[in-house]
């Protein structure tokens, strides 16, 4: 099922074409396990300092595995990270101890990463070119990888949507329930931004509501994190809010500048999430219900993960 992900010699050779000029994290030699660092409990991100650009860091310590982008849970870790010169990536799947147990071609540049609560599923969102219906300009591609039977899906366009939507879909931001079948995500289509919810055994998807984006489910199950752009405009920025299930109400949240990240919940009570900056990121923190001020919690920082004990 892998081979859904390999490109075309065409395909690949236009993809390298287009991210050539992309810049991306220096590369360090990635010896799994010779730091001391391992998954526990605590607060993870990938480094954008210079001296240890791209590796994953936690309470002042530094391993050598090195991402673009990580998450992890129960143990389990995804990394996108460059592979090779050229502009291509991988998925690498890696243990409690940061030691590689998987890894496979990733098709396009990496952009978003999530682990189920269980660390069974693995999705991940990539920028890629070349779709005929977005006149040559970026699309994105989220697959999603079940660690334990090996199954692929290459990509959640492929799903049935409800309603139907049209062919210019795109998905984007996976989040995951419980249950280890089941995740919200955002669609694209007909320039809207809808939050899904989706079966990964029924292949299936269906519209929720308009106007959410990069969703995260909070750890009960009843509240999504998400962002939207400000007056319908992406060009106007980002306001994160919190969506209550149930109710359909929405808080947006004390941040009020730009925030174009996938939030964490560091707990039931607040959201992480990571702003960018000329050099470099910071990830900041912010009450979950609308109350109080943003505080830095981690300077040049970004794909922050908050792992519980």
């Amino acid at each position: 099922m892998r081979a859904k992900l390999l490109l075309t010699a065409a395909a690949f050779a236009l993809l390298i074409a287009v991210t050539a000029g992309v810049i991306r994290h220096a590369r360090h030699p990635a010896v799994y396990g010779s730091a001391p660092l391992t998954l526990h409990s605590g607060l993870y991100a990938v480094s954008t300092a210079p001296a240890t650009q791209g590796h994953l860091i936690s309470g002042g310590e530094v391993a050598a595995l090195t991402c673009s982008r990580f998450y992890a849970a129960a143990g389990t870790g995804i990394c996108l990270r460059p592979d090779g010169p050229l502009a291509t990536y991988q998925v690498v799947q890696v243990d409690a101890q940061l030691r590689e147990k998987d890894k496979f071609p990733l098709v396009g540049v990496p952009n978003r990463a999530r682990v189920s609560p269980s660390g069974r599923l693995l999705a991940w969102t990539v920028f890629v070119a070349g779709d005929s219906y977005n006149n040559g300009k970026f699309s994105t591609r989220a697959g999603i990888l079940d660690t334990v039977s090996g199954d692929l899906v290459g990509t959640l366009e492929d799903f049935t949507v409800t309603p139907p939507a049209a062919a210019d879909r795109n998905f984007w931001g996976v989040t995951f329930t419980a249950d280890d079948d089941h995740f919200y995500a955002t669609m694209s289509t007909r320039n809207h931004r809808y939050l899904v919810y989706g079966s990964v055994s029924q292949q299936a998807v269906a519209v929720v509501r308009d106007g959410v984006e990069c969703p995260s489910l909070s750890p009960d199950g009843t509240r999504i994190a998400y962002k939207s752009a400000v007056a319908g405009d992406p060009a106007r920025g980002w306001r994160l809010s919190v969506l209550t299930l149930s109710t359909g109400r929405v808080v947006p949240l004390a941040e009020t500048r730009s925030v174009d990240d996938q939030a964490i919940w560091l707990s039931a009570d607040s959201l992480g999430y990571a702003l960018r900056r000329p050099g470099g990121a910071d990830v900041w923190s912010v009450p979950a219900d609308g109350t109080g001020t943003p505080s830095l919690l981690l300077a040049d920082a970004e794909s922050p993960v908050m792992l519980a004990p």
